[in-house]
């Protein structure tokens, strides 16, 4: 059965009585035995109050019993509720919150499933033992004031819909993990009234807030002198990532790292991202919609606003596939689907109908969720590589955003942890790379990495949420020492780099154990002089002075730094196989 979100062996389930075709189901519970006069009660009389629909309260019965078993204390916790219902409070329904509910409804079998799975597969002391049930606030910022309004106005025009992606599936992976979930664009978090100067009037009763950085500058106006105390529970949905050395105020501007969105000296791994772009921070993500029909129609990938955009078929007397940018076509979908397409003396042309699709990235935008899930829905990707690289340097869309990464293609996860056959990144006025990517279409499955499965975030979550701590000042202890691989990297190169070349990962919590004069000796290395500074290179060695850096500041360990004249310390790890969030020690 299912308890708490979560799947249970010999558990035992209660009375269940009906209250319609449609709705939350009312226990009948011993412990409990005023529960649905409550629920009755509440049906009648939830708007005499206001605060009932502050709570959440909107005359459903779902909602009643989520009131009554979260604030109140009348009816058993969760038991019974609808696995895709979250509690939206004080949420201005628009655009974006259907969006997100209706991305949770339609996969809400496959999150039950996963968990099912998990359950099945993991022995029950995985889950009694290791995830205690916590209150946890969803609060996206963007969704928030007038910035909210600015971003509806841009989901109603089919973009940017990565982040409600994200809010969506970390929603539903929160609800099967079991937790209490609180889903709202305003604050909740008692603040007193005024202008932020006074510290909140009652603790915090959210063990942890996930947000955006809109909402971490809302909360930090909200909650004025309470906002560092309470700041290690705080994990930020950053699509794009921030690396340490943007992170730290001081340090970022003293050294030149400009930026819009950095500078809140939180510790690095409480940013999540859409994808592992960079390991000093956690890799969130998202579930693909798995093809579970036989027939997935193409329209059901993308906005209706951009069908009209298809290309279909591509022109026989066509050299190259097509492409664009933002600069000339404004607001674009940036992929359109071709039907398969196969070589035809001097031209391509159609070969046959779908499901066999090619999914074709346009440029732009960057690193979004539509390309994972045309894989797993069968369809090739074809991308175009961008040769020079795009960077903070030379490109407007990442100018001012807190990463020094440099962007070889469309889509730089696509194109580095799936790659060929699925993904062919190619230049694109080179008919020759495209030529070799059509031919090897024919012969491809479909497929998912698991990390993008509803299972692989479930126990990425899970991971995160038990073994993370931010808010003790001890070192870090997970993942454990015995998963550490240390590694000397060559002049210029990051630990990314370095640790990638042996096919492992940089895992920073690991930075601590090589933030000695003795990880030099054991490397071999003879050091004229060690000293402690303030460097987001460092742990490092400088071959000219034979100087070995010791890294005074933990928040600057930074697996994404380089320098020519240094040689990181680096802390790699291994990662399950599709997994590579987390290590064979980790779990």
């Amino acid at each position: 059965c299912i308890q708490n979100g979560l799947y249970k062996k010999n558990c035992v389930t209660a009375n269940i009585l009906p209250i319609g075709p449609n709705e939350c189901e009312v226990p009948m519970d011993s412990a409990y035995p005023v529960c649905a006069e409550k629920v009755e009660f509440l049906q009648s009389r939830w708007q005499s109050d206001p605060c009932y629909a502050f709570y959440g309260v909107d005359g459903s019965t779902c909602s009643i019993l989520t009131y009554l078993s979260q604030i109140e204390d009348f009816c058993p916790p969760h038991l019974g509720r609808n696995h895709s219902d979250l509690v939206y409070q004080n949420t201005i329904l628009g655009p974006a919150i259907d969006f997100i509910r209706s991305r949770v409804d339609r996969m809400s079998e496959q999150w039950i499933q996963a968990g099912l799975r998990m359950g099945h597969n993991t022995p029950v002391v995985f889950w009694t033992l290791k995830c205690a049930v916590i209150q946890v606030l969803l609060y996206p910022g963007a969704l928030a004031g007038t910035v909210g309004q600015r971003f509806e106005a841009m989901v109603e025009r089919g973009g940017p819909l990565g982040e409600l992606v994200q809010w969506a599936d970390l929603s539903a992976c929160l609800i099967i993990l079991g937790h209490n979930i609180t889903f709202s664009t305003s604050h909740l978090i008692g603040a007193a009234p005024g202008r932020g100067s006074c510290p909140i009037q009652r603790p915090l009763t959210f063990d942890l807030i996930y947000t955006d950085y809109h909402g971490l500058a809302h909360l930090q106006g909200a909650m004025g002198l309470a906002f560092q105390h309470y700041q290690c529970r705080f994990r930020i949905l950053d699509s794009f990532g921030t690396e340490p050395a943007f992170n730290l105020g001081s340090y970022a501007h003293s050294h030149g790292y400009k930026t819009l969105w950095g500078r809140w000296g939180l510790q690095p791994l409480q940013y999540m991202t859409m994808f592992p772009h960079t390991p000093d921070n956690s890799f969130l993500g998202f579930a693909s919609e798995e093809a579970v029909r036989a027939e997935v129609r193409e329209e059901e990938l993308e906005p209706e606003i951009h069908r009209k955009d298809r290309i279909k078929p591509w022109p026989a007397d066509s050299g190259t596939l097509p492409t664009t940018s933002p600069q000339s076509q404004g607001q674009n979908c940036g992929h359109v689907f071709l039907s398969c397409l196969v070589d035809d003396g001097p031209s391509l042309r159609c070969c046959f109908p779908p499901p066999r699709q090619v999914f074709v990235g346009l440029g732009f935008p960057y690193e979004g969720p539509a390309p994972i899930e045309a894989i797993a829905l069968g369809c090739i990707f074809l991308q175009p590589q961008f040769d020079p690289p795009h960077s903070s340097d030379n490109n407007d869309f990442y100018k001012g955003k807190p990463t020094t990464r440099q962007i070889s293609s469309q889509h730089p996860y696509a194109e580095e942890f799936i790659g060929k056959p699925h993904v062919w990144t190619v230049n694109m006025t080179n008919s020759t790379d495209v030529r070799e990517a059509v031919k090897a279409i024919l012969s491809t499955e479909p497929f998912t990495p698991r990390e993008f499965t509803c299972e692989g975030m479930l126990e990425r979550v899970h991971g995160y949420i038990t073994h993370q701590e931010f808010c003790s000042k001890s070192v870090p202890i997970w993942p454990p020492e015995s998963a550490l691989r240390v590694h000397l990297g060559p002049l210029g190169q990051s630990c990314v780099s370095v640790c990638r070349h042996s096919s492992l990962v940089c895992e920073p919590a690991l930075f601590h154990h090589l933030n000695s004069p003795s990880a030099f000796t054991r490397l071999g290395l003879g050091c004229s002089s060690v000293g402690p500074e303030i460097n987001h290179l460092f742990p490092a060695y400088n071959p000219w002075g034979r100087h070995c850096g010791l890294q005074q500041e933990p928040l600057l360990f930074s697996c994404a730094g380089s320098d020519p004249s240094h040689r990181r310390l680096c802390p790699c790890r291994a990662h399950l196989p599709g997994q590579v969030a987390l290590c064979p020690d980790c779990i």
